[in-house]
C-alpha cells in the first residue's frame, strides 16, 4: 500500500483530500494542528495532530518517508524549502496554489486591483502559460508565487504538482462568497443589487474537484502546475439565482451597467473583468474529468453556511469575511440608494 501524507487536512481541501487519497487505496495520513477535531475519517487513516511551522513535529510527521505528501497550507519560500528539505523521504508533493499568482500584459493582478484602472484583464480562458506576478513575501499572491518558485527550481530532486485554485467553494470554507446570498434570503432581502450588470465571473473551484486532482496527481509523480477550477464558470447574477433555487425564495435582481455605487451593487463575487481558467492541461497531463459542477455542490455549500450562521451574528461566525470584504450587510446603504433612485 503506497502512503500519503496530509498537511491542512481538516480544512475544507484536506477533508475532501483524505476522502479521495483513502479511497483510492492510500494509507492516509492526516495532519493538522487539530488532530482528528470534528473530522469524520475512515477507520484506518492515522491522525497526527502536528503544527507544520514546527519543523522537528513534521519530520515527525513523515516519519520514515512517504509516497506522496500534500500540502494544502503551503505558502513562501520557507515552506518551500522545508518540502525540499524532505526530499529524499518523500517522493512527491502536491500543493495547493492560486491563480491569484497570474497577472495580465500590462503587469495587474489581483494586488493591484483596489487601483484605479489596476483590475487585471486576463485571457479567457487563462492557460498556466500566462505570466506571473514577482515572488516575494509582501502579499498571498506574491507568497504563493515565491512557494511555487521555489518548487519548481528544485524539481529535479522533489517533483512537484502545483494546483492553482480558483475561488474554492464547499463545506467548512471559513470565507464562503456564498454568504453573501444565503444571509440575504435569511434576512428577507428580497431585490439584490449586481454591479456590471451581473455578469462578473470569478471561475469557482469545488473542494470535489480539487480532490480528484490530488488524487490524480498522486501516483503520477512530476514537476507541473495545473489550474484547478471548476468545468462551468457561472456569472454572479448565475450564482445568485442558483442559491436562491437551493434556498426556495426568489429575489429581484436590480443590475447596474457599471460598477458599485458607494459599496452598493457589490458582492464576494463582483469583478469588472472575468477571471476564467482554462483546464486543458490538467485533461491532457493527468486524464481529468471533473466530478462535481457548481449547482450540484451548492445545496451543501448552503446548509453548511445555514447552519454556522445558525443564532449566531455573521461577524462571530466567519470573522475571516469581515476581515477580506469588511461590512458586507450595509442594509441602510443600500435601502437609501433605492429611495434615491
Amino acid at each position: 500500500m503506497t502512503r500519503a501524507v496530509v498537511l491542512g487536512a481538516t480544512g475544507q481541501i484536506g477533508r475532501a483530500a483524505v476522502a479521495a487519497l483513502a479511497g483510492d487505496g492510500w494509507a492516509v495520513t492526516a495532519v493538522s494542528r487539530g488532530g482528528d477535531r470534528d473530522a469524520r475519517w475512515p477507520g484506518d487513516v492515522r491522525v497526527v495532530r502536528a503544527d507544520r511551522e514546527d519543523d522537528g513535529a513534521l519530520s515527525e510527521a513523515v516519519g520514515e518517508g512517504c509516497d506522496v505528501l500534500v500540502d494544502m497550507v503551503a505558502y513562501g519560500e520557507r515552506h518551500a524549502r522545508q518540502l525540499v528539505s524532505l526530499a529524499g523521504r518523500v517522493g512527491s508533493v502536491v500543493v495547493i496554489s492560486s491563480v491569484s499568482v497570474y497577472e495580465d500584459d500590462e503587469g495587474r493582478g489581483f494586488d493591484t486591483q483596489s487601483e484605479p484602472g489596476g483590475f487585471p484583464a486576463y485571457p479567457v480562458p487563462i492557460t498556466e502559460a500566462q505570466r506571473t506576478i514577482r515572488p516575494g513575501g509582501a502579499s498571498y499572491s506574491t507568497g504563493k508565487a515565491a512557494l511555487e518558485r521555489e518548487l519548481l527550481a528544485a524539481g529535479d530532486r522533489l517533483p512537484a504538482t502545483l494546483l492553482r485554485a480558483g475561488a474554492i467553494h464547499g463545506p467548512y470554507c471559513r470565507t464562503p462568497r456564498e454568504l453573501y446570498f444565503v444571509k440575504r434570503n435569511l434576512d428577507g432581502r428580497r431585490r439584490r443589487v449586481l454591479a456590471y450588470g451581473g455578469a462578473s465571473r470569478f471561475h469557482p473551484a469545488s473542494v470535489r474537484n480539487i480532490a480528484e486532482l490530488i488524487r490524480l496527481a498522486a501516483p503520477r509523480p512530476g514537476t507541473r502546475v495545473l489550474n484547478a477550477v471548476d468545468p462551468d464558470a457561472p456569472t454572479v447574477a448565475e450564482i445568485a439565482a442558483a442559491v436562491d433555487a437551493v434556498m426556495g425564495v426568489e429575489t429581484e435582481d436590480v443590475l447596474l451597467d457599471g460598477p458599485p455605487v458607494d459599496g452598493v451593487g457589490e458582492t464576494p463575487w463582483t469583478t469588472p473583468a472575468p477571471v476564467v481558467c482554462d483546464m486543458s492541461a490538467a485533461e491532457d497531463q493527468l486524464g481529468y474529468h471533473p466530478v462535481a459542477r457548481y449547482a450540484d455542490t451548492l445545496p451543501e455549500t448552503v446548509a453548511f453556511v445555514e447552519e454556522r450562521l445558525a443564532g449566531r451574528d455573521w461577524r462571530e461566525a466567519y470573522p475571516k469575511m469581515v476581515a477580506a470584504y469588511g461590512d458586507l450587510f450595509d442594509y441602510a446603504a443600500e435601502d437609501a440608494w433605492f429611495e434615491r433612485r
